[in-house]
């Protein structure tokens, strides 16, 4: 989401918003789109809180976004296509933004832009770790009272915002921690790792799609550039053991049983992996 919204800050620099458009689809939620579509002048300012991204634009006029599972913003000239097209932003220097969607989890919501941070969806987040910072402690304290596995505790975003299905499978795999362990059971040691390996995954994902227009894996356009996230069945890339899947909460979970043994105790400390 973060370079969803780096994309849209330098996309809008400079241009003016002349004319808004959707399709009426559920990614508005009940919404009017007639709120849409009276969008209009410079974007004021972008700002992302976990997954949701707060355009505010001039006049007073804000809209709340949410990409779901395969939404995502790519810039297209006037008259180019785009496939699962919901919503498009026409921009004065003759570019079109659109937020494309295939599945249609995603969201938009028009609402006045003074009262975005004031959505209940938004109030509930807890802390960000990119925009707020994270120390174990933090960590510790937001996660650590939870009855849910790990991996799904980390990826309540009412507890830790923004970190997704894979942020969280990438992290706990470079901390060397089993997703189903609880997280009550955490040492001192792996909270730290545990933090230490959040950041890092955060910052390998805005280095890997800088400047890119997102591609996912399941379109089969991009190579697998993740440690463990979609490599069921393959080699670790640490100790070469098969690495596993299985379903927690819904989502398919991605670990190695040999860095990330279920009883948290392993031969050695974890290193960074190569790609």
């Amino acid at each position: 989401m973060e370079i969803a919204r780096r994309n849209l800050v330098r996309w809008f620099s400079g241009r003016r918003l002349v004319r808004a458009e959707a399709d009426d689809t559920r990614i508005f939620r009940g919404a009017e789109l007639r709120h849409f579509t009276e969008l209009s002048g410079r974007l004021e300012s972008l700002v992302r809180r976990g997954k949701y991204l707060l355009f505010a634009f001039e006049g007073g006029r804000g809209l709340l976004g949410h990409l779901g599972m395969t939404g995502k913003f790519v810039r297209r000239t006037e008259g180019q296509g785009e496939p699962y097209s919901r919503a498009r932003f026409h921009l004065d220097d003759g570019h079109v933004l659109h937020f494309s969607d295939a599945r249609m989890f995603g969201r938009l919501e028009p609402a006045p832009a003074a009262q975005l941070r004031e959505l209940d969806v938004v109030k509930a987040l807890g802390r960000d770790p990119l925009a707020d910072g994270l120390t174990a402690g933090q960590l510790e304290k937001a996660v650590a009272p939870s009855r849910q596995p790990l991996k799904v505790a980390l990826m309540d975003q009412a507890r830790i915002t923004g970190l997704g299905n894979i942020h969280a499978a990438e992290a706990l795999f470079r901390a060397g921690i089993h997703p189903s362990r609880e997280p009550a059971s955490l040492s001192p040691d792996e909270w730290k790792r545990l933090v230490g390996a959040i950041r890092a995954t955060i910052d390998f994902g805005l280095k890997e799609q800088e400047g890119e227009e997102p591609v996912y894996l399941e379109e089969g356009r991009s190579e697998n550039p993740f440690l463990v996230y979609g490599r069921a069945g393959g080699p670790c890339s640490r100790c070469g053991t098969p690495v596993e899947s299985f379903t927690q909460a819904g989502r398919t979970t991605h670990f190695c049983p040999k860095c990330q043994p279920r009883s948290g105790v392993h031969a050695s400390k974890p290193r960074a992996g190569k790609r």
